[in-house]
């Protein structure tokens, strides 16, 4: 059992941890980031039904949601550097954050595959074919037409994605990264107070999510100026 509960401890704690959040956004930047693209990369072959990239991406997304991402992140941080080891190339030696960097990626990637390929097909086909009969490409069609649309169906999805990669990234610390739990790990075993840096954590990371939520809620309404004028038009 740990020391007896001290909220004075919370206000001391706070400045301490916060100090380790850029750590803790950094990993979520870049990984949705490259998840983003990986993302867009699996959504091609399930969208356009290409033989055998198909059939792996389905396994690829299956495997992801069947699987909890601590899982991921031990299987990524052991297993890459002794699959890699087999063609000769070293990489037990790069820092712990770059495997959690890789397996937060192919976790949202999976999901944002998943995102972007409802997205896509709910875009209107009639507004498809009526960028053909004006002499549109499928290029400028895709990127001009229903690109902009599906970008606006998926943002909700999206950032409830990214909400959900920030808290995950508390686990983290579980392979050595020094990150704002890392640090909190640190904090009980110098101190015994437990419950104080749990408090001081859950304060930040509900902090942090709110902030997210009022931006995302911002773009939503950004994206979505026109649907109102749309709507009034109609009627």
């Amino acid at each position: 059992m740990g020391k007896a509960f001290d909220p004075l401890l919370i206000i001391e704690f706070l400045p301490t941890l916060l100090h380790y959040l850029g750590v803790t956004l950094e990993i979520l930047a870049a990984s949705i980031f490259l998840g983003l693209i990986l993302g867009v990369a699996a959504a091609i072959p399930r969208l356009f039904k290409i033989p055998f990239l198909n059939q792996l991406v389905i396994l690829y997304v299956s495997f992801i949601r069947g699987t909890p991402i601590l899982i991921q992140l031990f299987l990524v941080f052991y297993g890459l550097p002794a699959v890699l080891m087999m063609v000769n190339i070293d990489i037990s030696k790069l820092e712990a954050i770059y495997f959690v960097i890789i397996t937060y990626a192919i976790s949202n990637g999976a999901g944002f595959s998943e995102i972007f390929r409802g997205a896509i097909r709910a875009v209107d086909k009639g507004q498809t074919e009526a960028a053909y009969s004006v002499g549109m490409t499928s290029t400028q069609n895709f990127f001009r037409i229903v690109l902009p649309q599906a970008l606006r169906i998926a943002f909700p999805n999206l950032a409830n994605s990214v909400i959900g990669s920030l808290k995950d990234t508390s686990l983290a610390f579980t392979i050595g990264v020094m990150d704002m739990v890392g640090r909190g790990d640190t904090l009980i075993s110098a101190t015994a107070h437990a419950l104080e840096v749990y408090v001081s954590l859950s304060i930040i990371y509900y902090a942090v999510v709110l902030l997210f939520e009022k931006v995302f809620s911002k773009l939503e309404k950004y994206f979505n100026r026109y649907q109102k004028t749309e709507l009034s038009a109609a009627a």
